[in-house]
């Protein structure tokens, strides 16, 4: 992708964005170093007749330690100050007094490289007073330049017996154009390098945000121990979290482990699919499942290009192919239109990759494959949580859709589809 197409990409959570400075005194843009929230924050701004302001800027940051309530006054409304963390919770505090004084909304948008309501050194949530929003590196429908996040329409296709028609559509990309896609991941900055380039962009960004952002916020004793347990948490990417397996491969403790971990959420490095709550099956597995939050920052960890994936052996494509398509899913869910929530389920007999819910308990489920000619009974997951839910709860059951990276649509039957993976990003 060229630099002058990735510089102009438009981010579907801008308008979420424009909309809560409308409603709530604070906004609370949060998400992983370099995924655009300085951008976007800049441009929300200016939209809005307001200020920017960052505490990357020594001056800026000495005069919020300082006096942080003369910084937060006296400025066209609203306000973004950029990296909110960096000055702790002193200034979240004056954040506080003001807009409880001025109970004005859009006073003011706040964006921080970590998770805002687990940083330790932050005590004030804002709770009542900000609306919090999460920036992920760009999702495939954005670099598609869609309008919206077409999720919420896939939704609603999935539970259709005919095939989709794609008249005038490019053709679905190849296999070699899967790797390509899940090797990059959505940072904006590694899409604006060349193929060459990308692995040392990776490399520097993870030393940064350890050593940066991990050490300055945590008390790490063994700051040393997050880069193995960073690269074991890529390589079970789309595998259930057993942090028993993870102290006992790493050699450090289990509550070691558990901290190291919360810190990896923090700034967005990992999360985790929860396991659906339904009560399906009494031997249900309550795991969650973890996935490396870019996938092209997993397969730097793993050592892998897009000509690595292909080869038959490669026993990272499957994993690394899920957690592309949970990315995908999970970062159009942030900024779509309703309330999707996401699980992945699974019992002795049975795993579906990926469940999609929404508030009316209407659900949609994904199974992956990284397969261009998947079988049908490929299916057979989806198949009998159709048939489970068709009796327990009827009309719960919108569809199930079986992705690959084939070119082909084609029904199974009964709500049931397969589809290549980027039919969530094309129309």
């Amino acid at each position: 992708m060229e630099t002058e197409a990735v510089a102009h990409i438009a981010r579907h959570l801008s308008v979420h964005v424009d909309d809560a400075l409308t409603g709530f005194r604070v906004v609370v843009l949060h998400g992983a170093r370099q995924s655009g929230k300085t951008t976007l924050a800049q441009r929300a701004a200016q939209r809005a007749g307001g200020t920017y302001l960052t505490l990357e800027d020594p001056q800026i940051l000495r005069s919020a330690l300082d006096d942080p309530i003369a910084l937060l006054e006296g400025w066209p409304m609203p306000l973004a100050v950029d990296e909110i963390q960096v000055a702790g919770d002193r200034l979240v505090k004056a954040v506080k007094r003001l807009v409880d004084a001025d109970q004005t909304p859009g006073r003011y948008l706040l964006t921080g490289s970590s998770h805002f309501l687990t940083v330790p050194t932050i005590s004030e949530s804002l709770a009542g007073r900000a609306r919090l929003l999460r920036l992920s590196p760009l999702s495939q429908a954005e670099c598609a330049q869609t309008a919206t996040p077409p999720l919420d329409a896939w939704m609603e296709r999935a539970g259709a017996t005919r095939v989709p028609t794609q008249h005038g559509a490019a053709p679905p990309p190849t296999r070699r154009d899967y790797t390509s896609l899940i090797c990059a991941g959505g940072y904006p900055e590694v899409l604006r390098l060349p193929d060459r380039l990308r692995s040392g962009w990776f490399e520097s960004y993870i030393e940064a945000v350890v050593e940066r952002d991990i050490t300055a916020l945590a008390d790490i004793r063994r700051a040393t121990a997050l880069y193995p347990l960073l690269r074991w948490t890529a390589a079970q990417t789309s595998q259930e979290l057993i942090v028993a397996e993870a102290s006992r491969r790493l050699g450090i403790s289990q509550p070691t482990v558990v901290a190291y971990l919360e810190w990896l959420r923090t700034v967005f490095f990992i999360h985790e699919l929860p396991a659906w709550p339904r009560n399906l099956s009494a031997r249900a597995v309550r795991r969650p499942k973890l996935h490396i939050s870019d996938t092209g920052l997993a397969a730097h960890l793993l050592g892998v290009d897009p000509d690595a994936l292909l080869v038959p052996t490669s026993r990272a494509l499957g994993p690394l192919t899920e957690s592309f398509v949970v990315a995908e899913i999970a970062r159009q869910a942030s900024s779509s239109a309703s309330r999707i929530s996401l699980w992945h389920f699974r019992d002795a007999r049975h795993e579906v990759d990926l469940i999609l819910e929404r508030p009316d308990g209407s659900i949609v489920a994904v199974e992956v494959k990284a397969s261009s000619s998947p079988s049908p009974r490929a299916a057979d997951h989806l198949r009998w949580l159709r048939d489970r839910l068709d009796d327990t709860a009827p009309d719960t059951f919108t569809g199930g859709v079986l992705l690959h990276m084939g070119e082909h649509h084609s029904s199974l039957g009964d709500r049931l589809s397969m589809w290549p993976i980027s039919s969530l990003w094309t129309t």
